[in-house]
């Protein structure tokens, strides 16, 4: 009898992966896409969750706004003090800060636990 449950990998729960490194004793802050505009590469209520020694899981848009994110979730997870992030571009410099159709997002990122 073939067992296809490891065949198949099942989308990761960014907030489950959170909840399994606090768990853990990690500091974690989560990243959640809270609105956008225009095009954005990920939809309002995506996660990235990041920890204190900057490993991450999930995805709030891609490119340079993730390390952004990252960076900027270090400092919440040192300071404690939640952050709201802004990110747009003009259509000729999307590609380079990884919103390739122009669309601005609103990241909100806390530190949890």
């Amino acid at each position: 009898m073939n067992d296809i449950s490891n065949e198949l990998q099942m989308p990761i729960d960014e907030l489950e992966t959170a909840e399994a490194w606090m768990k853990a004793g990690r500091e974690v802050a989560v990243a959640t896409v809270v609105e956008t505009w225009g095009s954005a590469p990920r939809p309002v209520g995506s996660h990235l969750v990041i920890d204190s020694e900057a490993n991450f899981e999930g995805s709030v848009s891609g490119g340079c706004v993730e390390g952004a994110v990252i960076a900027e979730a270090m400092d919440v997870l040192a300071s404690g003090e939640s952050k709201m992030l802004e990110f747009g571009v003009a259509d000729e410099t999307a590609w380079r800060v990884g919103l390739s159709c122009g669309g601005r997002i609103r990241v909100y990122v806390e530190r949890i636990g």
